[in-house]
């Protein structure tokens, strides 16, 4: 609830952004001091995002975790292995938070991103391209005297992956004393995207500081997955793969008609809607009522490194959109489709309208 004084403020802030706290103390006729205290307490509420005075918009995510440079190799035909392979060798940017972020922004909605990078040339392009792709990276941050997070990943001529070698070292200066200036923009957050690149101190303090905010977590990797655990009764939305989901859970199963039962295990855990991904057979899906596992058939498959991060940005959208589970797991399905369609880790052409159209194309 904010005060009749603070409404006034945020009233005064909203219509100028940039007016200053004097400039505030003698238009509402109180100290300039009073005025900062106000700020403050608005900061605190969520409701005004940090410098500069800017209003919280309604409807917003944020992601937090892994940025990256992708560096990908890809043979033209059969890998061999103890020898060169011919091939194409390609630099993009990657990482399972900032790849969210992107393909989030492509799909028309407002994003932010928490990431950390190293003062080198490979941070300075992260944040730059970034920025372009529609993300908002105000809040990204800098370490001097580290490098730049990187990802090698070596796929066959059929566009699967068959190894991978991540440095990300820099991540680990994502603290929670850094994340705590942070706070006010997390609060007022529709959905927080985080990935398990983050250390577990951290994800201890984001989950004990923001009790209220609803949570959409991918698995990342069997290695990472297990950090989540603790936290499984905070997660609103929890996407692993079927490997991720078997490994934290302890249950394997030797059919796709178990999954109610590996989904069952999640739910009395806490966690209220899960998507686990099945690769090539498509999604599953379980809110602890309603489960279902759909598929939906790619006819062009060239790089699968970016289908489950452009899966889970449309699971985002359509929380944030106000989509039953059955239409954000098509659009998911879809969006995976328009990732792994080009050889890039995020397809350019992803958008609503490019996803609508396949789903048209494919009734």
């Amino acid at each position: 609830m904010m005060t009749e004084r603070e409404q006034q403020i945020l009233k005064a802030i909203s219509a100028n952004p940039l007016i200053s706290q004097n400039q505030l103390a003698q238009q509402i006729g109180i100290s300039r001091s009073a005025i900062a205290s106000h700020i403050t307490n608005l900061m605190a509420k969520g409701i005004i995002e940090g410098r500069g005075y800017v209003v919280a918009e309604k409807k917003f995510c944020v992601a937090i975790g892994g940025a990256n440079m992708d560096i990908l190799g890809a043979p033209y035909s059969d890998i061999q292995t103890a020898t060169s392979n011919p091939g194409v060798v390609s630099l993009s940017a990657g990482g399972v938070a900032r790849n969210v972020a992107e393909n989030i922004a492509k799909l028309g909605d407002k994003c932010y991103l928490i990431a950390a990078v190293g003062d080198d040339s490979n941070g300075k392009q992260l944040i730059d391209c970034t920025a372009a792709a529609g993300v908002d990276t105000s809040h990204m941050l800098t370490f001097e005297g580290h490098s730049t997070s990187s990802y090698l990943s070596i796929i066959d001529h059929s566009g699967e992956m068959q190894l991978a070698i991540a440095d990300m070292k820099v991540i680990d200066q994502l603290t929670p004393k850094i994340l705590h200036k942070h706070l006010a923009l997390l609060k007022q957050a529709q959905m927080i995207v985080l990935d398990t690149n983050l250390s577990e101190e951290l994800l201890q303090f984001l989950f004990a500081n923001l009790p209220s905010a609803k949570f959409f977590v991918d698995t990342v990797s069997i290695a990472k997955a297990p950090k989540i655990q603790p936290y499984l009764s905070q997660i609103h939305s929890l996407k692993p793969n079927l490997l991720e989901a078997q490994s934290m859970s302890g249950i394997a199963i030797d059919s796709y008609r178990q999954l109610p039962q590996l989904a069952a295990w999640f739910h009395q855990q806490g966690v209220q809607q899960i998507f686990i991904s099945l690769g090539k057979d498509g999604l599953f899906f379980c809110d602890g009522q309603s489960h279902d596992t759909l598929s939906l058939p790619a006819n062009v498959v060239k790089n699968s490194n970016g289908a489950g991060d452009a899966m889970s940005a449309a699971l985002v959208h359509s929380h944030i959109a106000g989509k039953n589970l059955l239409e954000s797991c098509y659009y998911g399905l879809a969006a995976a489709n328009c990732a792994i369609a080009t050889n890039s880790t995020i397809n350019n052409n992803l958008s609503i309208s490019s996803i609508e159209k396949l789903l048209r194309d494919r009734q």
